[in-house]
């Protein structure tokens, strides 16, 4: 199971006996911090690594696979968006490190999804001993289908989430421009209205003296 300190948004932890794992999350990570996942993965077995800067900064996070001895496996810096798929070359615990040192202000939201194994089949599909029926082929299409669609989803609503957020972001940067505008102009014209008033008051001269 994956291990972190942080408050998760989303996680959703599916499993199925040992054949599938699948963890998928929306975490915080601060800025100038590093955070870590630990998964234990069996020999030749696949897994897949995909993730998305949802918001903060840049929308870019760097990002590093790890092996048991220490090896990489895969390493990307400043990345948005990615996806990877790698096979285990030996049974042990792999660590997944997203960092966000190089930021010093900016949180960034970051959605991961890890996937250990094969794809779950249907149930009864797996020890199938004959051909599979018509039916039974059509369920396997649709929930092929079925999954393709979910995935769909979830990217766009990842997009939607960025969207969103950049257009607060735009919204609020216009409220302060506004303010600062609507600041300058009245600035202004207190001072215009003290230059006039300055002009047509009455000064004492010296023939009024005399």
């Amino acid at each position: 199971m994956f291990v972190s300190p942080l408050i998760f948004v989303v996680l959703v932890t599916l499993f199925n006996g040992i054949l599938s794992k699948s963890v998928e999350l929306t975490f915080e990570l601060p800025d100038s911090a590093v955070e870590c996942f630990y998964q234990d993965i069996e020999k030749n077995t696949s897994a897949s690594l995909e993730y998305q800067v949802i918001t903060g900064g840049q929308y870019d996070v760097d990002v590093k696979v790890e092996g048991p001895n220490k090896q990489i496996i895969y390493q990307q810096q400043k990345m948005q968006y990615d996806s990877h798929q790698f096979v285990a070359q030996q049974t042990g615990v792999y660590k997944v490190c997203f960092s966000n040192e190089f930021s010093t202000f900016s949180h960034k939201l970051v959605y991961m999804e890890f996937s250990v194994g094969p794809e779950t089949p249907l149930p009864g599909m797996g020890d199938h001993a004959t051909v599979l029926t018509q039916m039974e082929t059509s369920a396997e299409e649709i929930h092929k289908v079925l999954n393709r669609i979910i995935d769909h989803q979830t990217h766009h609503r990842l997009r939607e989430a960025q969207g969103r957020k950049r257009a607060e972001e735009l919204n609020e940067r216009v409220f302060y421009w506004s303010m600062g505008e609507t600041l300058a102009i009245v600035c202004v014209a207190f001072a215009q209205v003290m230059i006039l008033k300055n002009f047509f008051s009455d000064r004492p001269t010296l023939y009024n003296r005399m």
